[in-house]
């Protein structure tokens, strides 16, 4: 275990510590809250051209992912493993570059960012199985992972474990998608005919 935290410690001190000011104005972006907002609006805007009003319920099973990612990633890892982020660990002090001094929360194990983020992606694309598609939503994934290393608020290994522990929330909560098409009456959910091929192959 010491050898692999050491690989992480020197993983994280070359991503953030390959800095400068275009490189910070664009990772603070990139990690930022707001940000997204008008890659979602597209994102709804193609759900509702594809799937109708149908969208409704997908928008629920989107939000499920994101509640469950994000909660478990802070009271099943983060107060449980309390492992200190690395602009909060004493070992590095003075030695991480942070952006405008944001440090974020104490723990950082697993990263919420990350686990979010990959929740939804493995989400969506299984709904939207297009070739396209699906490395569009890992390099959206692997870009925000990035940038949290970059700032100085996680390790690798906290996104990397951030990401597949949101993959599997995901892929479970597209199972209980699954569970809910089976058991609704086909008039109700196919209101399209081209849609009805694809949820009788769910």
């Amino acid at each position: 275990m010491d050898w692999l935290l050491q690989f992480d410690t020197n993983l994280f001190m070359a991503i953030n510590g390959t800095h400068c000011q275009t490189m910070d104005v664009i990772m603070l972006w990139i990690s930022g809250k707001i940000t997204w907002w008008p890659f979602y609006l597209i994102l709804l805007g193609f759900f509702i051209w594809k799937k109708g009003w149908q969208t409704i319920a997908i928008l629920f099973f989107i939000v499920a992912v994101i509640v469950l990612t994000d909660q478990t990633s802070v009271h099943l890892f983060k107060n449980l493993f309390h492992r200190l982020r690395p602009s909060h660990d004493p070992a590095l002090e003075g030695l991480v570059h942070l952006v405008n001094n944001k440090r974020g929360g104490e723990f950082g194990f697993i990263s919420s960012h990350a686990a979010n983020t990959a929740g939804v992606a493995v989400l969506t694309s299984l709904w939207i199985r297009k070739n396209w598609f699906s490395p569009l939503m890992i390099f959206w994934v692997v870009l925000i992972a990035y940038s949290r290393v970059y700032l100085g608020v996680h390790y690798p290994g906290d996104v990397l474990a951030g990401a597949l522990w949101g993959a599997g929330c995901g892929w479970l909560v597209y199972l209980l998608f699954r569970l809910m098409i089976r058991n609704v009456p086909p008039t109700w959910w196919i209101a399209r005919p081209d849609l009805n091929s694809e949820y009788k192959r769910v």
